[in-house]
């Protein structure tokens, strides 16, 4: 390739929220930008480069001639490497310390295009929608087109968007404590556009505070030039259409694994985990019996107490099936996962239990049937486009609301209580794997299933839209 052509191509600086399932979705929309002729500058914080040298190998992120990967500091002090940071800490940090290493990153892409001819000079931003804090400015600041992406579902987004006249209307912060157990949380909201039936609870969970100062305001994705969300059209219409009314701009691009899938053969082999991914489990799905078992996994932050580990446990067992079970090392708060040694003696014949695990592989396994999961959205669109129903336990921040929507509006899931208890899991398990309403929630989802290949088939509503927004916004100025 003659230097010329290199330096007219455009180049996109990707950046994701710090976590495990921001920097997965990013990484394959990036991916996609980059099989669309983007040369891509992926942006890690220097703490997760590190563990994904030591999840994937030393060369992992050596990356591609136009697929380079540079990290920035976090400003956090140093903690374990294969735990989860503290969530609130990474947050200040991105809003009072990440602007100045990230220009500084800007400034020397743009010094190595002017004096080399192999590196373009940067032409736009692709941001997390939870960065806009100091991408925004940075974008500003070189002239640059940015993109929010929210690796969230549209109804999520609206929720978060809702939060500045939630606090208006005196329905949050929370008075006191009694709040979380006198019924309030189930207060209707019947005014945001688009949804209905729609509980305080289903909302943003740190709009669940006491404290004024937990609640932050700095929503930015109307200064943006885009927004896109992980989504498809067909999932969430009514979301969007009043969503495209309020932003001059909303590109849905979702499930973008399936986009990935239409691509034969992808140049970057890089895998998308912080942790080192146990594959000896898909040997033992081998020899299990189609739709048999249950796969538990509660994300990349969600943690357990150790009471509530037990009883998810005796649950399990006492469903007689056959389940899966990704603990990951830091899933009990503050201590090791023990399960009582009667449990690993009564299930032993019937489970494994792993680490961490090659998730999509796991979920579009022959023999795995139902999913136990904690409703993150990564996790909600892969058992989706694997036709999966769900039991939810949401953990905090948009996953309440994609529990609702999971269960109430797509009908392709059942919500477990909070607290918890053996027998309501040992219920639900069954439900779910051999029950009516299960067989009803299979059918259910196999029919999204259908609908999200069709959004990104040739002539789908995402992959227009990603062709839209490529050529309406990240190629404007190039």
């Amino acid at each position: 390739m003659g230097s010329t052509e290199v330096a007219t191509k455009p180049h996109a600086v990707c950046i994701p929220l710090p976590s495990q399932s921001h920097i997965k979705a990013m990484l394959k929309f990036a991916k996609l930008l980059h099989h669309r002729g983007f040369h891509i500058t992926f942006v890690n914080t220097e703490f997760n480069h590190k563990r994904f040298l030591k999840s994937l190998g030393p060369n992992s992120l050596d990356g591609l001639p136009d697929f380079r990967f540079e990290a920035i500091p976090d400003s956090l002090p140093d903690s374990n490497e294969d735990t989860t940071q503290d969530g609130t800490l990474l947050c200040e940090s991105v809003r009072n310390n990440f602007l100045a290493p990230f220009r500084a990153l800007l400034a020397k892409l743009n010094n190595d295009a002017i004096e080399t001819s192999s590196n373009p000079a940067v032409t736009c931003i692709v941001s997390d929608g939870f960065m806009s804090t100091f991408t925004i400015t940075a974008a500003e600041e070189i002239g640059a087109p940015i993109v929010l992406f929210y690796t969230i579902a549209a109804c999520s987004f609206m929720g978060i968007k809702q939060v500045r006249a939630v606090v208006e209307k005196g329905l949050a912060p929370l008075k006191d404590e009694s709040c979380f157990t006198n019924g309030y949380l189930d207060t209707v909201i019947d005014w945001i556009p688009g949804m209905r039936d729609i509980r305080l609870r289903d909302l943003p969970t740190f709009l669940q505070t006491t404290n004024p100062d937990d609640i932050v305001f700095n929503f930015r994705a109307h200064e943006a030039s885009a927004v896109v969300l992980h989504t498809f059209d067909a999932l969430e219409s009514d979301v969007l259409d009043a969503l495209s009314s309020m932003l001059p701009r909303v590109y849905t691009v979702g499930p973008l694994q399936l986009h990935l899938n239409h691509i034969p053969e992808q140049p970057l082999k890089t895998g998308y985990s912080l942790w080192k991914e146990e594959t000896e489990c898909l040997n033992w799905l081998n020899t299990k019996a189609p739709n048999s078992v249950v796969y538990v996994n509660f994300g990349s932050i969600a943690v357990l107490t150790p009471e509530r580990l037990v009883e998810f446990g005796w649950g399990l067992a006492n469903s007689k099936l056959p389940f899966f079970w990704v603990i990951r090392p830091d899933l009990v708060i503050g201590e090791s996962a023990i399960l009582p040694p009667e449990f690993v003696a009564e299930t032993k014949e019937r489970s494994l239990i792993a680490g961490w695990c090659p998730q999509e592989q796991v979920l579009n396994h022959p023999s795995v049937g139902g999913f136990l999961t904690h409703s993150g959205w990564n996790s909600t669109v892969e058992s989706l486009t694997a036709g999966i129903p769900m039991l939810c336990w949401p953990f905090f921040a948009d996953q309440q609301m994609d529990c609702r929507y999971t269960c109430n509006e797509w009908g392709i899931g059942m919500e477990i209580s909070n607290d918890v208890k053996r027998d309501e899991v040992e219920k639900l398990v069954k439900e779910l794997m051999v029950g009516k309403k299960g067989k009803k929630m299979k059918n259910k989802v196999m029919e999204w299933k259908k609908l999200a290949e069709e959004a990104t088939g040739p002539h789908g509503s995402s992959s227009t839209n990603l062709d839209n927004l490529v050529n309406q916004v990240l190629l404007r100025n190039s």
